[in-house]
């Protein structure tokens, strides 16, 4: 990884948030950003708007941004582009399930799922705070090696307080356990709470993110398809359009036979 944060935009107003909270993170980190528009045909105009959207960051947040234009289809050509320059994270705006079929419509799904950088989907809701709480929702024993050990990095970066919001399942108690210690080993600030037992846990890690004001929830998507070609199921969309808009990273799974935390 190259410190490096892409933000693809169509130079919407969500893409406009996304490059945002893009470039507050980057003065955090000491990142750079790299503006990625993608276009189809001969598109002349899209060189100046990026170099004068880059102008703006440079000057509002003090931050190196370079700017890229590049031919192809979005839902390969962004994925395709973060692994080129070695970007360590993805900003993508978009309207939720509604709304423009472009970067920031509902396809945006398909732009996540063949990224293998984690992808930060933000709607329109601004926000004047980094991630400072975050919430990590457990709901199986299989595949949250990576998405504890992103949690990790994140809540280290950004001195960010992670949030465990368990499935009501005993089951699952020794993966929640595990990576408790391996929060404690790594002094990471964490919090655990079990969610009721009802239906709906979608609705109640929103619901619980909302309630403590968080800036991000962090999911492993779910492959149905295996990892080359997968689609997202109704429990990761529900959670990436959500209602409050809280902007949500999405891990990609690396193995397709997820491993389970607890054999580590």
């Amino acid at each position: 990884m190259n410190n490096i944060l892409l933000v693809p935009t169509d130079f919407s107003e969500v893409g406009n948030n996304a490059i945002d909270m893009a470039a507050k993170a980057a003065k955090l980190l000491n990142y750079k950003i790299c503006l990625l528009h993608v276009v189809d045909g001969d598109d002349t105009s899209a060189t100046g708007k990026l170099e004068n959207i880059a102008n703006e960051v440079k000057k509002n947040f003090g931050v190196e941004v370079k700017t890229l234009v590049r031919k192809g289809s979005i839902f390969t050509t962004i994925g395709q582009t973060a692994k080129d320059i070695g970007a360590n994270l993805l900003f993508m705006g978009t309207h939720g399930k509604v709304g423009m079929q472009k970067v920031t419509g509902s396809f945006a799904l398909k732009v996540v799922t063949s990224s293998e950088s984690p992808v930060i989907i933000v709607q329109k809701r601004p926000f004047e705070k980094t991630f400072k709480d975050i919430v990590l929702p457990i709901t199986s024993d299989y595949g949250p090696w990576d998405k504890t050990k992103w949690a990790e990095y994140i809540a280290k970066v950004f001195n960010a307080k992670i949030h465990i919001y368990q499935l009501n399942n005993e089951s699952i108690n020794a993966t929640v356990a595990s990576i408790a210690k391996h929060f404690d080993e790594s002094k990471v600030s964490y919090t655990i709470k079990v969610a009721p037992k009802s239906a709906g846990f979608e609705k109640q890690v929103v619901d619980y993110a909302t309630s403590i004001n968080s800036e991000l929830i962090m999911i492993m998507t779910n492959p149905s398809k295996g990892l080359s070609n997968f689609i997202l199921g109704s429990y990761d969309e529900d959670i990436i359009f959500n209602t409050p808009q809280i902007p949500v990273m999405c891990i990609n799974p690396r193995d397709v036979n997820w491993k389970k935390i607890v054999s580590r």
